[in-house]
């Protein structure tokens, strides 16, 4: 069976219910939806949250360069957003997402992979599953 994007009955009470900071953004976080790993933090703004209810798929808005981010555009690794959710205060989305291939532009299924220790040590508890040069050619790093 094919999903459908999420969709909202009357969108004036999304809007009215999400609370962007004062620079326009909230921010997202992606989630796997059958197994509930965390996939992501990015940021949204109001064209991107309608484009994602529109498509289906995940928008996001790039603060490093200043426009949208559909994720997947140049890497292919897209996110079919399945359900969106809202936190009790209104400032956080989750989308629970289908995750076609990896989350993170370091070629990590998620960019969660850094753990920290007791001491304050950071360590990698992940590799890369494919190079970031594979995904984005010269490019290196495509959003922020």
């Amino acid at each position: 069976m094919k999903a459908s994007p999420p969709t909202l009955p009357e969108t004036a009470a999304l809007w009215a219910a999400v609370r962007f900071t004062a620079d326009g953004l909230v921010p997202v976080i992606a989630q796997q939806h059958d197994s509930g790993e965390v996939l992501m933090m990015a940021w949204m703004n109001r064209e991107a949250l309608e484009e994602t209810l529109a498509t289906g798929k995940a928008c996001y808005w790039s603060r490093s360069r200043g426009r949208l981010w559909r994720k997947g555009e140049s890497s292919g690794q897209t996110q079919k957003v399945l359900a969106l959710r809202l936190d009790c205060d209104g400032d956080t989305l989750l989308l629970l997402v289908d995750q076609t291939g990896v989350a993170c532009h370091t070629g990590r299924r998620s960019c969660f992979f850094n753990e920290v220790g007791p001491t304050g040590e950071v360590t990698a508890i992940s590799a890369p599953l494919v190079s970031p040069e594979a995904l984005y050619g010269q490019e290196g790093q495509p959003h922020r």
